[in-house]
């Protein structure tokens, strides 16, 4: 490889990086995620997002004035086949605090799930419930989740067709006991941009044996129709994703969103208004 081609790759990783910097960093400001004093559990589950997360973080901890703390945290779920020294490995080197959980939830996993059936929301259940102990248990007051801009608009999508709602993913919230702020970094950061940034940083890249075996998930089937309607009309999820950062609660249809109710009424209280005059209102 000659000299020429090194520099422009160089060049094409370092914009690359700066793009995904500052939409973390854009994201975080929006959100006010990360403040001074916070301890930030880190979830590092091996693939390509929470690493991308974990090495941007790294940099802001180390580059800026916010003065916080990170600890890196993966659930082993006892997947046959888990390579258990590669995180060890990638974080020793890094010079990361961590700490391995072990815990087998897979097998409640198999064993609860009826067959045919997906794995998901169980296993979303009992790793969330692990990792909240542990947060607990290191005295970080931050969860730090690798979801992206692709990961809210497809699970958008999925509450709109099969659950009969408007919701997404929220950049930020807090748990139901109230123990815990929840943070999405990478909210505003393109899948596409996270993918080619973690193969050329070369992450050793552990893939999920228990979401990747089950075919035709309802996510796999948005991200397919996501990604048409992309080919199709380029720039199509950027405006997507717009949308649900521009919503207007008086254009919609829940009560509970806005008070309709307690609108003024169209028809003025002080007069009198005809039947034919009421016609052009509907």
């Amino acid at each position: 490889m000659d000299t020429a081609t090194i520099n422009t790759e160089e060049v094409n990783f370092r914009k690359l990086e700066k793009s995904l910097r500052y939409n973390t960093w854009t994201a975080m400001d929006d959100f006010k995620m990360i403040e001074n004093g916070d301890k930030v559990m880190v979830c590092l589950s091996g693939g390509k997002d929470s690493y991308t997360m974990l090495e941007i973080l790294l940099h802001f901890e180390k580059y800026t004035d916010i003065d916080f703390e990170i600890v890196a945290v993966n659930l082993d779920q006892k997947q046959p086949g888990f390579p258990e020294e590669v995180l060890p490995k990638y974080l020793t080197e890094k010079g990361v605090p961590f700490e391995i959980i072990e815990r087998d939830t897979y097998s409640i996993v198999v064993d609860k799930t009826p067959e045919g059936k997906s794995t998901c929301s169980l296993c979303s259940r009992l790793r969330r419930g692990t990792l909240y102990e542990k947060a607990a248990e290191l005295g970080c007051n931050k969860i730090a989740l690798g979801h992206h801009r692709e990961d809210i608009i497809e699970t958008f999508f999925l509450n709109l067709f099969f659950s009969g709602k408007m919701e997404a993913m929220p950049p930020k919230y807090i748990t139901d006991d109230e123990q815990f702020v929840v943070i999405r970094p990478l909210a505003y950061c393109k899948e596409e941009e996270i993918a080619i940034y973690s193969q050329m940083q070369n992450h050793p890249i552990i893939p999920c044996n228990l979401c990747g075996s089950q075919p035709n998930l309802q996510r796999q089937v948005i991200k397919g129709m996501l990604n048409t309607w992309e080919e199709k009309y380029p720039n199509r999820k950027a405006i997507i994703y717009n949308a649900l950062r521009n919503v207007s609660p008086t254009h919609l249809l829940d009560p509970q969103l806005y008070d309709f109710v307690n609108l003024q009424s169209l028809l003025s209280s002080d007069k009198e208004v005809k039947g034919e005059d009421i016609e052009k209102y509907f």
